[in-house]
């Protein structure tokens, strides 16, 4: 293997109140099963890297939208829901705070890292890295859901119901280090993502609504 490039997540800087999340934060008090699993992933990988020397970067998404998505994510929820004339689940009665990254620069931040797999540095000889994968620009959740009215052409009928047991108030990735290693930011504004995630969804879906 000359480089294991692997899927971790945001979730796992859990309530961390200190934003925009570095890397070099502390992680180690996930809310969620799932930011467990993430976190155990991380470690496992940096385990393999240190006692069979094989060069590992872990890649933490930030809240991935775009075409040829998973239907159960947002997005598709509200999409489907609006177009449908029926209400919308919005948690938090939507001020959480999401750093939404357009699929086409999570791809674009895969395909940077995958030739430049990490040198030893620190305390620790494994030649393991972390990066943050996000748009580096928190996006109220109701804002996001104004731009999909805006594009469908549609207002939603909102539910507004509280935070959800495990979820977090705001994501935003600090992504100075992959900036400075591979020379990439995620930079696609919500306005332009969300467009083009409905412009597919109409076309994927044969809706003419």
């Amino acid at each position: 293997v000359e480089h294991l490039v692997f899927a971790s997540s945001s979730s796992v800087y859990g309530a961390n109140r200190k934003v925009p999340f570095s890397t070099r934060d502390n992680v180690d008090h996930p809310v969620s099963l799932y930011a467990a699993t993430k976190k155990a992933n991380e470690l496992m990988a940096h385990s393999y890297s240190h006692l069979y020397d094989i060069p590992s970067t872990g890649l933490r998404f930030f809240t991935v939208y775009g075409p040829w998505g998973r239907p159960d994510m947002a997005l598709f929820l509200f999409t489907k829901a609006i177009l449908d004339g029926r209400p919308i689940d919005v948690f938090n009665h939507g001020r959480m705070q999401r750093d939404f990254t357009y699929i086409d620069d999570v791809v674009e931040g895969v395909v940077r890292t995958l030739d430049r797999p990490p040198q030893p540095k620190g305390l620790t000889q494994a030649r393991y890295c972390i990066y943050n994968i996000g748009n580096n620009q928190p996006v109220e959740l109701l804002h996001m859901i104004e731009v999909l009215e805006a594009c469908l052409g549609k207002t939603a009928e909102k539910n507004m119901l509280p935070m959800q047991p495990g979820d977090v108030p705001t994501t935003y990735a600090d992504v100075d280090d992959l900036f400075q290693d591979v020379g990439f930011r995620p930079d696609t504004p919500i306005e332009v993502g969300v467009q083009r995630f409905v412009d597919w969804y109409r076309d994927y879906y044969q809706v003419r609504a």
